[in-house]
């Protein structure tokens, strides 16, 4: 069959296409666009072929992408993903095909402005599990509403990481869309995790390992115990004997280590650390004056991790130190926590490729859901 060519909008690192481009060879991102200049190197350093622009989404005019993407021969997108930031729903209204160069757009509206032109077969809208809650589901109905009125049928599940052979306890709202007949399916889970989650009252909309799956979900340790020991400010670059089918998989052929290089923690939080336990509870009062329960708390090394944040090298800010070692995690730690492959170029600084990490969806979440709607797609 032929290409099925896909656009990412917001695309942050391109790690959500980069997974759906791994589950096998017919998907090709053609076009992706963010606002942030690192992440569009990024972005296009693992997608060489792609369309990728440095922008902001209300400046670029759709037809504008469509000619580009037609001199390159791809003449058409099957498939948008993409994570329009929500601080915009609050403000949703009666959608404008016919305006779109009206800057008071939310980015919402022009992640719908993008499925009007193009008319893919399908769409993948990735968010934050609130958005379930939001203005007490107005918010969602008024998308699904909008959807419709654009010819697409949609659904959405909450998904956890945890449940895709991810070791992190991440959770997203995931909504499918669908034309021309097309059936909707969600991924199935692979892992079986028992543990607490934020989830959704609609319990029919969470999809939930069961028992009987052969797969546990896989902890800390399962994806970080072949990188070796570092102290606070130090760096390796060499690997240990891989030990899990993860390890190696992440691995993807690398020979020589790449960012695992600790932040260089002060002295006194360096004494924070040595306290450390499963919450904050576990330092002396004397050492900190605020934080939320999960601030200066080290990860367990036999569960998944929690939700990695775009703080993960600090523990001031969630729980991020590392289950065995008096030290934060390290940016290499954190990718592997996310699912990324250790040959997955990050481009910036320190501090931009570990924001780029915290906020990026799981590759390993792009391929799973791939898998449910690729027969839909050829």
């Amino acid at each position: 069959m032929g290409k099925i060519f896909l656009a990412d909008l917001f695309c942050g690192t391109g790690g959500f296409s980069k997974g759906v481009c791994n589950y096998n060879d017919s998907f090709e991102l053609a076009f992706a666009v963010d606002v942030l200049p690192s992440a569009t190197q990024t972005t296009k350093k693992n997608h060489d072929t792609a369309y990728v622009v440095n922008s902001d989404i209300r400046n670029l005019k759709p037809s504008d992408v469509k000619n580009r993407l037609t001199l390159c021969g791809k003449d058409r997108l099957d498939l948008i993903i993409g994570g329009p930031p929500c601080q915009g729903f609050s403000s949703i209204r009666p959608f404008r095909s016919n305006d779109d160069e009206d800057p008071r757009n939310t980015l919402f509206e022009e992640f719908a402005k993008y499925i009007n032109f193009f008319r893919p077969k399908m769409f993948v809208l990735e968010n934050v599990v609130g958005i379930t809650t939001h203005a007490n589901g107005s918010t969602l109905a008024q998308m699904q509403e909008l959807f419709l009125e654009l010819g697409y049928d949609t659904d959405w599940r909450i998904i956890n990481a945890a449940n895709y052979g991810i070791p992190q306890k991440r959770e997203r709202f995931i909504m499918i869309g669908a034309s021309d007949s097309a059936k909707i399916a969600f991924p199935e889970p692979t892992h079986t995790f028992n543990g607490k989650t934020i989830g959704s009252k609609r319990r029919d909309k969470m999809i939930v390992g069961n028992d009987t799956l052969a797969l546990s979900a896989l902890s800390v340790m399962d994806a970080i115990d072949d990188l070796p020991e570092i102290e606070s400010g130090k760096s390796a670059s060499y690997y240990n004997s891989p030990r899990t089918d993860y390890q190696r998989e992440r691995r993807a052929n690398m020979d020589k280590l790449t960012l695992h290089e600790s932040t260089n923690h002060s002295e006194k939080m360096l004494e924070i650390i040595r306290h450390s336990g499963s919450s904050i509870s576990s330092i002396p009062s004397h050492l900190i004056t605020s934080g939320f329960s999960t601030c200066y708390s080290r990860l367990e090394a036999d569960e998944p991790a929690n939700t990695i944040t775009v703080n993960f090298v600090h523990p001031a800010s969630n729980k991020c130190i590392h289950p065995k070692q008096n030290r934060a995690l390290t940016p290499r730690e954190g990718a592997r926590l996310q699912g990324f492959d250790d040959d997955f170029v990050f481009c910036g600084t320190r501090a931009q490729i570990v924001k780029q990490i915290g906020n990026a969806v799981p590759p390993l979440i792009g391929r799973a859901i791939a898998s449910a709607i690729y027969s839909e797609l050829k």
